[in-house]
């Protein structure tokens, strides 16, 4: 895998949560940075795809929003994520 390297410039108070979280996970700062420049891309793109179906059907009543966010947050404490992880 080719790599390049980024620059970026943080407050330090956000730098030291950034270096403290990624510490806890065992991660280097680049390998936790990347982790959630993924998660956001992800997220980003299923915001779309989720935009998109909603065109395309009914709305969603909020019974079935809470179902589904409920059987989300399930799958995330299964699978050992963290509820903000999940999101």
């Amino acid at each position: 895998m080719t790599v390049t390297k980024l620059s970026v410039s943080f407050d330090e108070e956000l730098a030291g949560v950034v270096r403290e979280a990624a510490a806890e996970e065992g991660l280097s700062v680049s390998a936790w940075l990347s982790n959630a420049a993924q998660d956001r891309i992800r997220n980003r793109l299923l915001r779309v795809a989720l935009d998109e179906l909603a065109k395309e059907t009914a709305p969603m009543s909020a019974e079935e929003a809470d179902r589904l966010v409920a059987e989300a947050l399930r799958g995330a404490t299964l699978t050992g994520q963290t509820a903000d992880r999940a999101a």
